[in-house]
């Protein structure tokens, strides 16, 4: 336990389990979304949600141990669609769009060992990094409001903006109070905001636990049979084609796939350091190379597992709310998602609007960093405005921060403050603008 820091981080192992359990709570979809999704690339479902929980669980683990950071791994959303709706179509087979996966992870492995990544994160101004707090914010509880079903998106679905980034969250409509999910999310999300009023422990636990019961008795949710235990498939597994992968002409695609995959990490790692407050008096974050070396090993794993690319998860944040500032949170998570590689059934029991809920919480409570930003400083509040508020219209965390990145340093040139803008940010800047001109 004191190989954590616990006391050092002033967290208890009472704390790290319960907020362990809440971020495995909040993200378990992703074991019957990403097999679902795959599936439309000619993935084998079966295989593919066996190497999902497999992946999420051994990357989940070396974050916890190599780098100390409560912070979730698992194939990413936004990640898996590109592949399966535009990558594996472009390439002719999911084996090639793995490979791609896989050289992808290779490159932002290349840039943490040559410092750039960490570079970039360290030049990012302090109220850009609280207004990617903010927009992490409202990104999930975007993503709650519609597994809520409150939120109807194009064709039910999130896959349909995660494969098309580019487009706004519009047309989206008003689900309808009489359908059992959105009152199974509001009802728990009323008993997490009561919990946490009165300073209760679990709160967050308890709200899904209690939405999860509810879920069960109006048959939103059914108990598995008698066959929820079974053994695994790996057929997925070490199948990238990563020589065809190489093909000259899939560079443009390999690209945009180090884009959203370097960026994102960035948000993710920074919403989850605002909100524990597990950076110094500085603003840098401890370890911040081996969380980023970490994040781009495991793009490599969930490449050569055949499940997309693996990336930190921005529901580990509603672990940190409940506590949990160390990477014991992660080992729990781990060994739950580890469990479910035999029974994932099990996790079904778990319906998505019965942590809808604590998502909206968690997002709610990410937005409070908005008060730390600097309003009456135009060239800095206004790109932190854009970063807050496309982060969730474009369902795209790199997106956001691209169009925000790019206004900082156009303001500052326009204004004549050239020096006030650090070279990485120039660079970020410039890259982002060549990327949204190429796409």
């Amino acid at each position: 336990m004191m190989s954590f820091e616990l006391r050092e981080r002033g967290t208890t192992a009472a704390r790290e389990v319960r907020g362990g359990v809440t971020t495995f709570l909040t993200m378990a979809y992703i074991l019957f979304a990403n097999p679902s999704i795959l599936a439309a690339a000619g993935v084998p479902f079966e295989a593919a949600a066996a190497a999902t929980a497999a992946a999420a669980a051994l990357c989940t683990l070396l974050m916890g141990l190599g780098a100390n950071f409560p912070m979730a791994l698992a194939p990413g959303m936004g990640l898996n669609a590109v592949v399966a709706f535009q990558v594996a179509g472009q390439t002719g087979s999911w084996q090639t769009a793995m490979g791609l996966v896989v050289l992808n992870g290779c490159v932002v492995l290349a840039l943490v060992a040559a410092g750039v990544r960490e570079a970039v994160m360290q030049a990012i101004p302090l109220d850009l990094r609280r207004a990617i707090s903010v927009g992490v914010g409202l990104f999930i509880a975007f993503i709650g409001a519609v597994n809520a079903r409150i939120v109807v998106v194009p064709a039910g679905s999130l896959a349909a903006l995660a494969a098309n980034p580019l487009a706004a969250v519009p047309p989206v409509a008003a689900g309808s109070l009489h359908a059992a999910e959105p009152i199974l999310a509001l009802g728990g999300l009323l008993i997490i905001a009561v919990l946490l009023a009165r300073r209760v422990p679990g709160a967050m636990v308890i709200g899904i636990g209690a939405a999860t019961a509810a879920g069960l008795l109006l048959g939103v949710s059914h108990w598995p049979g008698s066959d929820w235990l079974r053994l695994p498939r790996f057929d997925t597994m070490f199948e990238a084609d990563v020589r065809r992968a190489l093909d000259v002409r899939l560079l443009p695609v390999l690209l945009s796939l180090v884009m959203v995959d370097f960026f994102d990490t960035l948000g993710t790692v920074t919403a989850v350091a605002e909100t524990g407050s597990l950076h110094d008096r500085d603003g840098r974050i401890p370890r911040l190379r081996s969380i980023l070396a970490i994040d781009s090993i495991s793009a490599v794993i969930g490449g050569a597992f055949g499940v997309s690319s693996v990336t930190s998860y921005v529901e580990s944040v509603a672990g940190v709310t409940e506590g949990a500032r160390t990477g014991l949170h992660n080992v729990v998570v781990a060994a739950l998602f580890g469990a479910c590689i035999f029974a994932a059934p099990l996790v079904a029991v778990v319906p998505a609007a019965a942590s809808a809920g604590a998502l909206i919480v968690v997002g709610f409570l990410m937005c409070r960093q908005i008060v730390s930003v600097d309003f009456n400083a135009v060239d800095t509040a206004l790109p932190a405005f854009l970063i807050l508020i496309l982060t969730p219209l474009t369902y795209s965390i790199s997106h956001g921060i691209g169009y925000g990145f790019i206004a900082y340093v156009a303001i500052k040139l326009l204004r004549g403050r050239p020096r006030d803008v650090q070279p990485m940010m120039y660079a970020a800047a410039a890259v982002f603008a060549l990327y949204f001109w190429i796409a």
